[in-house]
């Protein structure tokens, strides 16, 4: 086993929240740092994975925000090619109580600091993460700056407006042009609202895939003669998105319809329900979910920060029945459309990284897309 080390520079820093809160830390680098006060702002989240840092770090969906990992050892076993879940480092920020300057894994190419320094992410470390961790559990999910310098400068740009809310920061999350992936099966579009390489390289495993840019209209998508259309995962708040009801609309009844997370939310509020953002989100790979129709607890990955109001899915323009819960705070995990032969759930059955209980999501959509043609 190759053991790698790595040289780094270091500055203290602070993690300042918007109710003035701070965490002292330091703010390491490849290199040194240029300059000082606010290298970055966001909304802080936790994230309760053991492992896969870098999946997460690169999945769009985290877009936005300050990722701290409640595990307190980061960095340990290095970063490679395979598990990049999008070209960069979407996170604004990452927040660690202890970052490994030493990583050892025969898959490993490069380390997270490289990874996140070329993205120029700041890279957080030393941090009492799990007081980190009670604040915001207490607090909620807080706007908050990483910098250098004056303590009190840096609570003067930290601000509720760093948040997520209202904020569209997936249509920008996704691909900007249209995508062919050659697979197996009947064609499918997927929207890319910020889609994660895994879940393409799952749906590629049933379909003929066409990914195409979350801004593409309903006219676009049906002109591609799906069999099925896919809505993907991304960042932000599902409100803020003002074209999504019009292109769902225009999609849902004419084919079977798959979403995940955003596109979930989005499934949802295009048929008149809505959305809301909870306290701190679900972000971690060891969430319970129940499965309504026979009770299966399902062990599942989470990453967001919104969700859908169950009351308001009675009230929606079309039939939607509750398929899937958490058991944690019996948020909607999932519902179906049977009219119109929509699913949609709010986890992630891909994973990357979590558990693989939800693999079976994949192969019931593309029954319905069979069953369909």
């Amino acid at each position: 086993m190759m053991f790698r080390t790595e040289s780094f520079s270091a500055a203290p820093g602070w993690l300042v929240l918007s109710d003035g809160t701070a965490f002292e830390g330091e703010i390491i680098s490849v290199a040194p740092l240029e300059s000082e006060g606010v290298l970055a702002g966001g909304e802080v989240v936790f994230n309760t994975t053991l492992t896969g840092y870098q999946e997460v770090a690169t999945d769009p969906s985290y877009a936005g925000q300050f990722v701290t990992f409640t595990n307190p050892h980061i960095g340990n076993y290095g970063c490679n090619e395979h598990d990049m879940e999008s070209g960069k480092v979407w996170a604004s920020g990452i927040v660690v109580r202890d970052y490994s300057e030493i990583y050892s894994n025969h898959r490993a190419t490069g380390s997270l600091l490289e990874l996140t320094s070329s993205a120029g992410v700041p890279l957080f470390s030393g941090v009492d993460t799990r007081a980190l961790t009670r604040h915001v559990r207490s607090y909620g999910a807080l706007g908050a700056v990483i910098g250098t310098g004056s303590r009190s400068e840096l609570a003067a740009a930290a601000g509720e407006h760093l948040t997520t809310t209202g904020k569209d920061l997936a249509t920008g999350a996704g691909r900007s042009e249209r995508l062919v992936v050659p697979g197996e099966g009947p064609k499918v579009v997927a929207l890319d609202y910020g889609m994660k390489t895994s879940i393409i390289r799952r749906l590629a495993r049933h379909f003929d895939l066409v990914v195409l840019p979350a801004t593409a209209s309903a006219e676009e998508v049906m002109a591609e003669s799906p069999a099925g259309v896919f809505v993907s995962n991304g960042p932000g708040d599902p409100a803020a998105i003002s074209h999504s009801d019009a292109q769902l609309q225009g999609i849902i009844g004419r084919v079977p319809v798959f979403g995940i997370c955003l596109g979930h939310q989005l499934i949802a509020r295009a048929i008149g329900a809505e959305t809301y953002k909870l306290e701190f989100g679900h972000h971690g790979g060891n969430h319970p979910v129940s499965r309504l129709s026979d009770r299966v607890v399902e062990i599942t990955s989470q990453n967001h920060n919104y969700a859908v109001d169950r009351d308001s899915l009675g009230h929606a323009s079309l039939r939607a029945e509750v398929t899937h819960v958490n058991l944690n705070d019996g948020v909607v995990e999932g519902f179906a459309l049977p009219g119109e032969r929509a699913i949609s759930v709010q986890y992630h059955p891909e994973a990357a990284p979590g558990p693989h209980d939800s693999y079976y999501l994949f192969e019931e959509f593309h029954q319905m897309v069979a069953e369909a043609r």
